[in-house]
């Protein structure tokens, strides 16, 4: 009896694993090897943070914001790229006018398929997710200063390995991201946007009048601790087939546990006027859980250097850089 069974429960195995065969529609991830592309340095990036929250709060029209301005413009010279300036002004929800600038930096100005990296080089002006200093402008370790640390550190790799002489990069540095109504006296009135300064000014009004990219990667709180990287809405909808490409190669390359492939609700960032406005499918790497929300240190005194893990930035940086290296 006992071999009668096993026999029979063989058979239906072999059934089931048959039907299985001819019914299975599972998409298999072909593994390519990657081109060449330089290592990334996470305690290079971690001293840039570091630098950054050295000169305080990077709020327009603050000394911390003009030195800091002087300081990417410098660095980033000093590693080869030409770097311009777009300054503009733009009213804030109470009231004030700000005299901002977009940085623009540019490695081999003159090839034509371009790729468009971004970050918001400034920090908020009030902690209003905190429970205290409420009215004071936060550190933004995290919330600025990780994207800009990737950005530069990309920018020092590739001037010590040159990228092929067809592609060319675009780095981005906005101003005045991180702006807006506080966060307990928001009217939802989506009739204005209150921050996104730099993104919605370049959009319409960008440093080249033909400017176009072939794909756009932006990097938003990409240096916390125990971050995760969903697949951001309006990233599926505009520029599906980059988030295919940058998290397909983020599992590859091991990192995975950080890129995770499950969606999130859409999040009004910079890249979401890049793609409605100025026409370049762009992903945004944020830590944001469809969960949980931003990480407890968001627009909080939290967001600080104690919070920024290399190990993350180490993370995303090799993953763009993987990435750009890859065309």
């Amino acid at each position: 009896m006992k071999n009668n069974l096993r026999w029979g429960v063989f058979a239906l195995l072999l059934l089931l694993a048959a039907c299985s065969g001819e019914k299975s529609t599972e998409t298999k991830t072909e593994t390519v090897e990657f081109k060449s592309y330089p290592d990334f340095q996470a305690d290079s990036a971690f001293a840039f943070v570091k630098k950054q929250v050295d000169f305080g709060p990077r709020v327009p029209g603050t000394p911390g914001h003009a030195a800091t301005k002087a300081w990417i413009q410098e660095t980033l010279e000093g590693y080869g790229w030409a770097v311009q300036q777009q300054d503009f002004q733009t009213k804030t929800y109470d009231g004030l006018t700000w005299n901002l600038t977009n940085l623009i930096a540019s490695y081999n100005p003159k090839a034509s398929k371009r790729i468009l990296l971004a970050a918001h080089w400034d920090t908020r002006r009030i902690a209003d997710k905190d429970t205290e200093r409420t009215d004071q402008p936060i550190d933004g370790a995290n919330d600025g200063a990780s994207g800009v640390a990737v950005l530069l550190e990309i920018a020092r790799s590739i001037s010590s390995q040159p990228l092929s002489a067809e592609v060319g990069i675009d780095l981005i540095f906005f101003d005045g991201e991180d702006d807006g109504e506080p966060e307990f006296a928001m009217t939802r009135d989506n009739s204005q946007i209150w921050w996104c300064h730099g993104s919605q000014y370049w959009s319409k009004n960008k440093h080249l009048p033909n400017y176009s990219a072939y794909y756009g990667i932006l990097v938003d709180l990409v240096g916390g601790k125990n971050a995760r990287f969903y697949r951001e809405g309006y990233s599926r909808k505009f520029a599906s087939g980059i988030i295919s490409k940058v998290w397909g190669n983020a599992a590859q390359l091991g990192h995975g546990s950080y890129f995770i492939q499950q969606d999130a609700p859409e999040i009004l960032d910079d890249h979401a006027f890049v793609n409605e406005w100025a026409g370049i499918p762009m992903v945004d790497i944020i830590d944001f859980s469809p969960d949980l929300g931003f990480g407890a240190y968001h627009h909080t005194h939290r967001d600080e250097l104690t919070g920024i893990d290399r190990r993350t930035l180490k993370v995303v940086g090799e993953t763009v850089l993987a990435t750009i290296y890859q065309e």
